[in-house]
């Protein structure tokens, strides 16, 4: 019957297909080639960098959460470079002389690491509990260009906003110091360097947050690792034997005091080793991120 029905719609488009056509010619005479086809726009790593961005800037999330980052991070160094500059005079000679007045005016970032951190999950995450990833990786079936393009879209704001926090930081931080004759310069040795790895820093921990949203597709359960990793791991390493001490520097955490020292200390690695470890972390789960992404289902 079915069948029969089919060959019936069929017949009947050959008889009068020609003739409607021939009817809407005469009606309203002929159109142009391609009328009412528009050409399809080819998928490009532009075109998904400029969607991210998009998703990204929209959700008020991400306006109150990279607003509270730089709020923490300039209120933060100035009241500790306040009460620093007050305490001055019952510190130590050794206190004195390992003194870190750069670290002293950004130490913001420790609370703002969480607040990036946060951002870098929900990403992707709220993605993945609304079900838009399907309608990203529906238009985007290659799938791998949607997680570099939501990296490099939410490093690049990261890290943006964070080089003017610190700098707001360094600056209102320096100004309670100089009253004691503590401050240093932005050209100054190391300063420079400081100001801009620990914006580094931030980023990368944003980011890191991002890759464990990609590979658990659950908010909370990122988060409490992210944060698991930043703050209980440290306390565990550190009931360590002194001989296990070392551990630590091993840590993401250590890389944020490695990047953020000008003032060298025995206890903190150097710059240059919290650099390479944050950037294995990172390079370890954005792998792991993107095999999985492709292999699993949305």
């Amino acid at each position: 019957m079915s069948t029969q029905m089919a060959r019936m719609i069929g017949t009947t488009t050959t008889v009068t297909g020609p003739a409607t056509a021939t009817a809407g010619r005469s009606a309203s005479g002929p159109r142009p080639a391609g009328h009412g086809h528009r050409p399809a726009m080819r998928v490009t790593q532009l075109r998904v960098l400029r969607s991210e961005w998009t998703k990204l800037t929209s959700l008020r999330s991400t306006v109150w959460t990279l607003a509270a980052a730089l709020g923490v991070t300039v209120v933060l160094g100035f009241i500790l470079s306040r009460v620093t500059a007050n305490d001055w005079p019952n510190y130590g000679a050794e206190e004195m002389r390992t003194f870190d007045a750069t670290a002293t005016s950004l130490s913001g970032m420790y609370l703002a690491q969480l607040a990036i951190g946060v951002l870098g999950v929900l990403v992707i995450s709220g993605e993945y509990a609304t079900g838009m990833i399907r309608a990203s990786l529906g238009v985007v079936p290659r799938r791998l260009p949607v997680l570099w393009a939501k990296v490099a879209v939410f490093a690049a704001a990261s890290f943006g906003l964070m080089v003017v926090a610190n700098l707001i930081a360094f600056t209102v931080g320096q100004a309670q110091l100089s009253s004691r004759h503590i401050d240093v310069a932005l050209s100054d040795p190391g300063v420079l360097r400081s100001v801009l790895g620990t914006a580094f820093f931030v980023t990368g921990i944003g980011v890191l947050g991002l890759a464990l949203g990609a590979l658990l597709r659950n908010t909370p359960a990122a988060i409490a690792t992210l944060f698991g990793v930043l703050l209980v791991l440290p306390q565990i390493v550190g009931a360590l034997p002194p001989r296990l001490a070392r551990i630590g520097d091993h840590l993401p955490s250590a890389s944020g005091d490695a990047l953020m020292q000008v003032v060298r200390s025995p206890s903190v690695p150097s710059p240059t080793h919290g650099l390479l470890v944050l950037l294995a972390y990172l390079v370890v789960t954005l792998a792991a991120a993107a095999v999985l992404l492709v292999r699993r289902d949305a």
